[in-house]
């Protein structure tokens, strides 16, 4: 035997004792840590399993914040053994005063480089706390891990803080870290987008590796945002695996963690279990999200090994969950379509008809569904409105017979005449000095006729006996003309136009209507129809008509005929139907008179209420589709 060999298996004997030391230790710190019944011991075994985890460490403390101050103490140490710590004091003043890992190279000429790492512990952002270990030198890539593990593993020491705070704060922290991950989750406008910024908020918050939001279309639920993630590929299959967990949380309805803790729910955990198995993780928690009272969505949380969830984080993100299911539905529901909002308006108000609640709209249902059922079935007449104007049978107009000007105007519009009554005259002073200059010229030319027929003169007399033809003629033209200046009513009625009195001296031209006058022994009905409406009506329907000046009063009439010519009013076709009244008392009644205006109805046949009173929308929509159809 060479003896060389006795040393080498010496060494192997040696580090295999080593290693069963290293094994035992571990165990005994994750079984102190598990059963920790205060929290100097917990901190201790955590210290422990975090300085076994790293490796290579000589020194460690923790220093955590006394509830109710803003004082640090040291809460654990390792070794446990009692020795001089002060050189770690500078590691966690800079990680307490930055907020944030610290890594400080020792250089000793005499022994080989080592470093000293810190690294906070915070709850709700702020800095409660801080971790600092002394450990050999070792690559860059093995600091960074080092460094990892002390960020994984100080939510422990977060729960922890939880745990032991005092009722006020710890209130006071909820509620603002409640707020603060709700406030990320209502910044932003578009579902996806808000939905990443809050699953990263709570992956950060809450020390996960990974937090899935999704919503449930149909009976699938689809991941919406994923944290550090602002596009995903759901096709992955580590996200199917989240959207099967989902799933699972959504068909039960319950809160389901794997693994479980201690008083965990009988829930089926088997979807978790296979995402805590596919993607390595720790613990996976899904929170389904609830709006009233229906489940739309899932929220789910991973932790890395070897940490698993404790009962206030879940409790937190239980309360999140409820918080952020309205939320999410709303920003859902405000990003579908026209289509989508019908079909869920419709549903929603067939849950509130049959569900328990809601008596008044239920009677406005039911009365309305009754009030539908007898339009439906029940007939009523169907009538034709229209404006109604009243009109003389016979309408005379009075014209200028020339031009000239008012002289006076005793009568106007409204005042009953009689046939010959004068009702207004024109200035007649020219039409007098032409009749004396006419008469002069008359004799003069009478007197050389005479003369001329005295001396036998035949051709001078023919001359001038046509020169006195000519003056007879335009004399009598100036006397019918001084005859029609005086205007005088053509018959026996009312003046229904026409108004001089305010105008005397006003010029007039020939031909010009000043007067109208209808007469009281007969009218007629002219209605002013719409185009729409003119395809029901027919010469010898009866209708009823109402004017402004006798509202209480139906006049009963006869259509007698249709003018054929439609007339623009009021921005619509109209067309002249005329009628006459059925009533010959009316006659001649002082109460009507001709140019009163009112409405009238033209009785057409029976009809179904529902037809009568959508009969114009059914009649437009027809036409659009036609007018649409290629």
């Amino acid at each position: 035997m060479s003896p060389v060999q006795p040393e080498i298996q010496e060494n192997r004997r040696l580090a295999s004792v080593a290693e069963l030391a290293s094994r035992r230790g571990a165990e005994q710190a994750w079984s102190r840590f598990a059963q920790a019944q205060s929290h100097e011991e917990f901190c201790s075994s955590w210290l422990a399993i975090q300085c076994d985890s790293i490796g290579g460490v000589s020194d460690g403390v923790v220093l955590l914040q006394t509830p109710g101050s803003r004082e640090y103490v040291p809460v654990a140490f390792y070794p446990e053994a009692a020795r001089d710590r002060t050189h770690l004091a500078e590691v966690a003043e800079r990680t307490l005063k930055e907020g944030r890992g610290v890594v400080l190279p020792l250089d000793n000429a005499a022994t080989e480089q080592r470093y000293q790492l810190g690294y906070p512990v915070r709850i709700d952002g702020e800095v409660r706390g801080a971790v600092g270990l002394e450990m050999d030198g070792r690559a860059e890539a093995q600091l960074q891990s080092a460094m990892r593990s002390l960020q994984w593993g100080s939510g422990w020491l977060e729960v922890l803080l939880r745990r032991h705070v005092d009722p006020a704060t710890a209130a006071q922290l909820r509620l603002k870290l409640a707020l603060d991950l709700v406030g990320t989750l209502l910044e932003q406008g578009a579902l996806r987008e808000s939905a990443a910024a809050f699953s990263t908020e709570i992956a950060m918050r809450l020390g996960c590796e990974r937090v899935a939001v999704g919503v449930l279309k149909g009976r699938t639920v689809k991941l919406v945002g994923v944290s550090h993630s602002a596009q995903f590929d759901e096709r992955a299959n580590l996200l199917r695996a989240v959207e099967s967990a989902m799933g699972e949380a959504v068909d039960q309805g319950e809160m389901v963690v794997s693994p479980p803790p201690r008083d965990g729910l009988p829930v089926v955990t088997h979807a978790h279990d296979v995402l805590v198995r596919d993607s390595g993780a720790g613990a996976a928690a899904t929170f389904p999200l609830v709006c009233d009272g229906e489940v739309v969505g899932a929220l789910t949380l991973e932790r890395s090994a070897p940490y698993r969830f404790d009962p206030e984080s879940l409790e937190l993100a239980e309360a999140l969950a409820a918080v952020a299911g309205p939320i999410v539905e709303l920003k859902r529901r405000a990003e579908a379509n026209l289509a989508v909002h019908a079909g869920r308006s419709a549903t929603g108000l067939w849950k509130k008809l049959t569900g328990p609640r809601n008596p008044g709209l239920k009677l406005t249902a039911l009365l309305t569904a009754a009030a539908a059922l007898f339009l439906s079935f029940a007939t009523g007449a169907f009538r034709v409105s229209a404006d109604v104007t009243v009109e003389g049978r016979v309408q005379r107009a009075i014209t200028a017979p020339f031009n000239g000007y008012v002289k006076e105007a005793s009568l106007r519009a409204g005042d009953t005449v009689t046939a010959g009554q004068p009702i207004g005259r024109f200035e007649d002073r020219e039409l007098q000095l032409e009749k004396i200059k006419l008469i002069a010229q008359r004799d003069q030319v009478e007197r050389q006729h005479r003369e001329a027929m005295a001396k036998h003169e035949r051709a001078q007399t023919a001359i001038l006996g046509a020169q006195l033809d000519q003056s007879e003629a335009q004399l009598a033209l100036i006397e019918e003309q001084l005859a029609r200046s005086v205007m005088t009513a053509p018959l026996d009625g009312v003046i229904v136009s026409g108004d001089l009195s305010q105008n005397l001296g006003t010029p007039v031209e020939r031909g010009q209507v000043l007067f109208e006058v209808a007469p009281l022994d007969g009218y007629r009905i002219v209605l002013r129809v719409d185009e729409r409406d003119m395809a029901h009506v027919s010469v010898g329907q009866r209708g009823e008509l109402a004017v402004t000046a006798m509202p209480g009063e139906p006049l009963p009439f006869t259509v007698t005929s249709i003018v054929p010519v439609n007339l623009a009013q009021d921005g619509r076709n109209v067309f002249r139907v005329e009628a006459r009244l059925e009533d010959e008392k009316l006659t001649g009644s002082p109460r009507l008179r001709p140019g009163m205006t009112g409405v009238g109805k033209i009785h057409v046949e029976e009809r179904r209420l529902a037809w009568i009173w959508t009969r114009s929308f059914a009649d437009w929509v027809r036409l659009k589709a036609w007018s649409w159809t290629p």
